[in-house]
């Protein structure tokens, strides 16, 4: 999971998620569906898998708000 960002933006709120153990074909299927990140703490921030990011299979998902800097890098549940 990284920042979605420009050569001088950064969309707090717009993360780039790559999917682990998917098959290509069936990673389209997964627009508009449900992601959660949870601290180590417990709390759960929400966000929706909004479409494609390239040809690669990596998916744009939007959080109801910024993501912490602990949580680059991690790993997010898809719903």
């Amino acid at each position: 999971m990284n920042v979605r960002r420009g050569r001088r933006t950064v969309r707090e709120r717009h993360y780039l998620l790559v999917p682990k153990g998917i098959e290509e074909k069936r990673i389209p299927s997964l627009i508009g569906r449900t992601v959660v990140w949870e601290s180590p703490k417990g709390k759960r921030i929400k966000g929706k898998i909004t479409s494609l990011h390239g040809n690669k299979g990596v998916l744009r998902a939007i959080f109801e708000r910024g993501l912490p800097g602990e949580a680059l890098g991690t790993k997010v549940r898809i719903l």
